[in-house]
C-alpha cells in the first residue's frame, strides 16, 4: 500500500482528503503545518507528498526546500495543493520543484488522477 503524507493547515479539508485517499486505497499520514509536515516526511519517507502552499509555522516553500536538500526525501514527488490559482503562482511552484500544482477547489478525480 502506497504511502502519501498530506500537509494541510484546514482541519476540514485535510480530513476530508485524507479520506478520499484512504478510499482509494492509499495509507494517509496527515500534518496541520509545514513543520509537523518536514518531520513526518523525513521519519516515514512517504510515497507522495500533497502540500498546501499558505499555512502558518512554515509554508509549503519552505517544506519543499527543505525536503528537496534532505537525501533521504529529496526523491519523493511532491504536489502543491493551493488556492493561489494565478498562472505565475503555479510557475512559482513548478520552479520550486514540485512534480505537480492542484489548485483549491479540487474534485476527487483530480486528485486522485
Amino acid at each position: 500500500m502506497k504511502t502519501i503524507l498530506l500537509i494541510e493547515d484546514n482541519a476540514d479539508l485535510r480530513k476530508n482528503t485524507a479520506e478520499t485517499l484512504e478510499f482509494a486505497n492509499y495509507k494517509v499520514l496527515t500534518a496541520e503545518n509545514g513543520r509537523e509536515g518536514v518531520a513526518i516526511a523525513i521519519e516515514h519517507k512517504p510515497d507522495v507528498i500533497i502540500c498546501d502552499i499558505l499555512m502558518p509555522v512554515m509554508d509549503g516553500y519552505g517544506v519543499i526546500n527543505i525536503l528537496q536538500k534532505n537525501p533521504r526525501t529529496q526523491h519523493i514527488p511532491f504536489i502543491f495543493l493551493s488556492a493561489k490559482t494565478e498562472r505565475d503562482e503555479i510557475r512559482k511552484g513548478m520552479e520550486y520543484g514540485a512534480d505537480d500544482y492542484i489548485t483549491k477547489p479540487f474534485n476527487d478525480t483530480e486528485l486522485l488522477t
